[in-house]
């Protein structure tokens, strides 16, 4: 039986480019080869696409780029194609590609951005489709999902860049109503980037400011003081949630959490009560639902000294190293790595075959 032919798209334009690099390797290492065949396609930090056929390792460090027998590779968004189209000495040719594997953050990678060509290719791709993934990237989009289907988070307050030109009147108004201290993040970006935490007025402007140097729009949270919940979320028509996790190390906001070492300091299952366990695993199921997400989400929450639980994001590209947030917790389910990224293909593939 013929090998399905997988391709792994890595790397990308975004700050998390690096993270992009570390889950790739562990995926390109994970995924079972007697089943599928796996090519791989980098994009550069200048948004260079380059087929790559040499060893994943070197993936990692960014010598992948340095190969000599990289090739310019352009993903077709003709469906008559089906596949990669690489350029080699003068010629074109096209490898055909059964699913494609987007292991990308950030935008360009998990705002919906890769999502419509991978749609106008009509090649089945893993995980969510260009709408989700745009609502889950822009931060006001999933607060106002999140409102609409009764499911609390931080209060917030949005700047637009319409905006600007009164900027201290509008963060005094903010600030008068939600208090400090307060969180500032640009409404679009994959990690933590632009993001800062603002206990006075001044602190406040400055932190807006430089949320703006990275976006054109700019949410503002009320800070919360609280255990830092994680949940991973499986599926298409029955997701599932995995058992929860708790991020212990960083018992004040810390951006620096979420980085390709994120996941080292969790512990699974966190040390809650059951019925407390069963509330995130089915607001994590309903927020998955609400923002039409499929395949895989790492969603995280705040559960407050007073119960209270809210969610803070979601997450439709999560890293994927074999120590990453979600595959650790998809073990809960017994989902060790390979199982999970063969599944994950199965399903999207399965997915595409029913979609109209």
């Amino acid at each position: 039986m013929a090998k399905i032919k997988t391709a792994v798209i890595f790397g990308g334009v975004s700050c998390e480019h690096e993270l992009s690099l570390a889950s790739a390797r562990d995926v390109i290492a994970n995924i079972p080869r007697d089943k599928y065949e796996v090519i791989c396609i980098g994009i550069t930090k200048k948004g260079r696409w380059l087929y790559y056929p040499g060893d994943a390792e070197d993936i990692v460090s960014g010598k992948w780029e340095l190969n000599p027998d990289c090739t310019s590779a352009i993903l077709s968004p003709d469906p008559l194609h089906r596949g990669i189209i690489i350029l080699e000495n003068g010629e074109a040719s096209v490898r055909k590609i059964d699913v494609i594997f987007p292991v990308l953050h950030g935008k360009s990678g998990a705002d919906g951005t890769i999502q419509g060509l991978l749609d106008l290719s009509g090649i089945p791709y893993v995980g969510c489709g260009l709408l989700a993934s745009a609502s889950c990237m822009d931060k006001s989009h999933t607060h106002i999902v999140m409102d609409d289907f009764n499911i609390k988070t931080a209060e917030w307050r949005l700047i637009t860049q319409r905006e600007l030109n009164y900027i201290d009147e509008r963060c005094r108004e903010i600030s008068a109503e939600l208090g400090f201290p307060l969180i500032v993040k640009p409404a679009n970006s994959g990690s933590d980037a632009g993001t800062s935490f603002a206990d006075d007025f001044e602190k406040l402007v400055s932190a807006v400011k430089i949320a703006f140097s990275n976006d054109n729009k700019v949410v503002i949270e009320k800070f919360i003081k609280g255990r830092k919940l994680e949940s991973a979320v499986f599926g298409y028509d029955t997701p599932i949630s995995s058992d929860i996790g708790e991020i212990r190390k960083n018992t004040v906001y810390d951006p620096r959490n979420f980085n390709s070492t994120s996941g080292d300091d969790m512990i699974v299952p966190a040390e809650i009560p059951p019925e407390v366990q069963t509330r995130v695993k089915e607001t994590a199921v309903k927020a998955f639902k609400a923002l039409n997400c499929k395949g895989m989400a790492r969603i995280d929450f705040f559960l407050t000294d007073g119960g209270e639980l809210l969610l803070n994001k979601i997450g439709v590209a999560p890293g994927l190293r074999k120590n990453s947030v979600y595959p650790k917790l998809m073990e809960t389910v017994g989902m060790p790595l390979p199982k999970l990224l063969g599944k994950l293909i199965e399903q999207a593939i399965e997915y595409s075959e029913r979609s109209y």
